[in-house]
């Protein structure tokens, strides 16, 4: 499929702020590798991640930190796919300046959504609002489309790009295991055993040393 210089991004649009569990509304749009649809994703996990501008400090210190640890992401079978409103070009000039400046080469796509439809769809960017200054939004997607977290950072502070790696493998050993993480849980650590939803369940857990709500995994 070819698009135009000025072609806009499409989105099917929802009528309310994605919500965790929803299904991520669809789009096709233009990148710095080509043009992208996001359900060309299926199938495997998706961070997809908004900034507010090319050139940014916090946004060029994110994208450095994500380049270096983009082998991290794909070795849990996750994408990343960033979203500015600012144009294709920007993009590529902003990268470029980061290969050379930094020697890092940024190995993911960047949408470009001057129209802030892909904003507007996702919730990201208000119905009344005129530009997305205020946008740093992250979403992680599971391999059926479905918004598993959802992380809305202000302007001046960067993200956690180990934290995002933590959630992400966090997500799929919960899914593997029918288990919850703790707080503060890592790789290797226990998990936490579903707590019983009736009397019953409750009584049958017996009266050992660990609480009926609250009893570990080994890892």
């Amino acid at each position: 499929m070819q698009t135009s210089d000025n072609a806009q991004p499409q989105a099917v649009g929802s009528p309310r702020a994605v919500r965790l569990n929803d299904v991520a509304p669809d789009f096709t749009a233009r990148t710095t590798q080509g043009e992208k649809r996001l359900s060309d994703y299926r199938g495997r996990w998706l961070v997809l991640f908004s900034h507010p501008a090319d050139f940014t400090p916090v946004c060029t210190s994110e994208f450095i930190a994500l380049a270096r640890q983009a082998d991290g992401f794909a070795a849990l079978g996750c994408d990343l796919l960033a979203l500015s409103v600012d144009s294709l070009y920007s993009h590529l000039a902003w990268l470029k300046d980061i290969h050379q400046r930094f020697g890092v080469k940024v190995p993911f796509p960047i949408i470009e959504d001057p129209s802030m439809a892909i904003g507007h769809a996702f919730g990201m960017v208000d119905a009344g609002s005129s530009d997305s200054a205020t946008v740093r939004a992250t979403f992680v997607i599971d391999p059926d489309g479905i918004v598993r977290a959802i992380s809305w950072y202000p302007m001046n502070i960067g993200r956690s790009v180990d934290e995002l790696l933590r959630l992400v493998t966090a997500l799929q050993v919960s899914d593997r295991d029918q288990a919850s993480t703790p707080a503060g849980w890592s790789p290797g650590d226990p998990l936490l055993e579903p707590a019983a939803t009736t009397l019953d369940d409750a009584i049958a857990d017996g009266d050992g040393e660990a609480p009926w709500y609250y009893r570990e995994r080994g890892a």
